[in-house]
């Protein structure tokens, strides 16, 4: 569990308050602000209050908790920093808010006066919804719900990307070559900007002085121009250091670019790169990366919980990714960051007391309080009649008086992971196993089950793997992955098309996929 006790300022809490901390984020250039979001949804702040970035109306520094009641009850989602600092956040209604260093006009409220409590940012997104912000040193921006990029404040470098190198006083859609496009995910350097698309390409625009963009060239780009190295690779996830990126793609595999004094791109080596090189490529797929334009530390967590940290790390250039025993990226930044920050808005678990659904968590599969065993393969799985009649209508109609159950139409691995569901509503599978869960979820009539079958797949899907599990959404009628699927073997058709999976697949199926992916220009020259 994250332990927000690991960056010092929390340290000035009292245990109720820090056991009362649901989110919460570290920031500004020593590290010395911080703000957070209690369970009873109150925000406050402490720190030293650079620019008024803690937004209590005043310039003093505080090492005691300020409230900030504009804030209280908003639910915050989404929240980012600048250097100045100045801070950015939207809520679950899609509300942008923005308050600290307004030297540029980065708060986008088109003065250039600083900000001392947290105002709302209304030009150009009072009708929009919101669902992501990303803060550069000095400019900002925003992604609405649907897919439009809005930026603004300091644009020396074009990082505004509204195609000249004046600054922005207020939200301006970023549009040029994104103007017909749909854009997932945002994120923010020292004075670029980065975007990536729903149909994974990456764009990219601002400074460019060390390569940060990917293009494979050091001139700045006033407008966003797509990373044509990255061509037929489909990015999921970006994230900015200072004056470099990094990527994840939809298959695990990590790219890195840009500044590299410190090892930050973990090549093994200290030169910059202007294109996107692939690392870690002797280690298992990657699941997070993570980074912060204040700092030039670089982390990522592997599928199997692993996490590793390169760049900038306590003073020392660590050039290759390093194993830690972290459990989480987060704790990279607040142990060896300089300055010790968050990278993104914490979310933290309560452990003072077990809520219903850890207290059911916990009694699965527990001998000690069952009443009723399945038998699967030999193997013996505990659960309590109760809870399964409760959970499930297909067993409430099946269980009476009977206290062991043999099971043969399902395989033990598929039929623990059935129960488990139904006791903690997460799924735990490799994809090749989550497609035998995905039978019983059609099986039972069990929707959510199959939906959160259907992520675990699209999160697991390969090149190897893909084509298998493209007939097993067709077979079990799971529309939405195998749209997902289809769309996977297209962008990696030549791989694809090499695999076991791909010579296995049913004779009608081949043709159905072979037609509809000419439809889509898949075999186009």
């Amino acid at each position: 569990m994250l332990d927000v006790g690991k960056w010092p300022l929390f340290a000035l809490l009292p245990p109720q308050d820090l056991n009362s901390i649901r989110l919460a984020c570290v920031f500004g250039a020593s590290g010395n602000e911080t703000l957070y979001v209690t369970e009873n949804d109150e925000v406050f702040a402490l720190g030293t209050n650079c620019s008024g970035c803690l937004g209590t109306g005043d310039i003093q520094s505080t090492i005691e908790p300020r409230k900030i009641e504009i804030l209280c009850g908003k639910k915050i989602v989404h929240l980012s920093y600048g250097s100045g600092p100045h801070v950015v956040l939207t809520t679950s209604d899609g509300e942008v808010y923005a308050w600290g260093n307004n030297g540029y006009s980065q708060l986008g409220n088109g003065t250039t006066t600083q900000g001392l409590s947290p105002c709302q940012v209304s030009t150009n997104l009072l009708n929009k919804k919101v669902i992501e912000v990303a803060c550069g040193s000095h400019h900002s921006m925003s992604l609405t719900s649907d897919g439009e990029v809005y930026a603004w404040g300091y644009n020396n470098c074009g990082q505004v990307g509204s195609g000249s190198t004046s600054n922005q006083p207020t939200p301006r859609r970023v549009a040029s070559c994104l103007q017909s496009k749909v854009v997932a995910t945002i994120a923010c350097g020292q004075s670029s900007s980065m975007a990536v698309l729903d149909n994974g390409e990456v764009y990219g625009w601002g400074y460019n002085g060390n390569g940060q963009l990917g293009l494979g060239s050091n001139g700045n780009q006033p407008t966003p121009c797509r990373l044509a190295a990255l061509q037929g690779i489909h990015v999921c996830q970006i994230v900015c250091g200072y004056a470099h990126a990094l990527a994840l793609t939809d298959e695990g595999l990590l790219y890195s670019w840009g500044a590299n004094a410190y090892g930050q791109l973990g090549s093994g080596v200290k030169s910059n790169q202007s294109c996107p090189i692939q690392i870690m490529m002797d280690r298992e797929r990657v699941v997070e990366i993570a980074a912060c334009h204040s700092t030039h530390t670089s982390a990522a967590k592997t599928q199997a919980g692993q996490v590793y940290m390169w760049g900038q790390c306590r003073g020392q250039s660590v050039i290759h990714p390093h194993l830690t025993h972290f459990t989480c990226t987060d704790d990279v930044f607040a142990c060896f960051a300089t300055p010790a920050v968050t990278w993104r808005l914490l979310s933290v678990e309560s452990d003072n007391h077990l809520t219903v659904a850890q207290s059911m968590k916990k009694e699965f599969d527990s001998m000690e309080t069952s009443d009723l065993k399945f038998l699967v393969d030999g193997k013996t799985i505990h659960a309590h009649k109760s809870i399964l009649k409760i959970r499930c209508e297909h067993l409430r109609s099946m269980l009476h008086d009977e206290d062991v159950i043999e099971i043969d139409q399902f395989s033990y691995p598929v039929y623990r992971a059935f129960l488990e569901y139904l006791y903690t509503d997460s799924v735990s599978l490799p994809p090749e196993d989550a497609i035998g869960l995905l039978d019983l979820a059609a099986f039972y009539r069990e929707n959510s089950l199959k939906n959160l079958c259907e992520q675990t797949i699209k999160q697991g899907i390969s090149v190897e793997n893909a084509f298998t599990l493209l007939s097993a959404a067709v077979k079990y009628q799971a529309k939405g992955l195998e749209e997902f699927c289809f769309k996977f073997c297209v962008n990696h058709l030549t791989a694809v098309t090499q695999t076991q999976g791909f010579g296995d697949m049913d004779h009608e199926l081949l043709k159905d996929f072979i037609s509809k992916a000419g439809k889509h220009g898949a075999f186009r020259n």
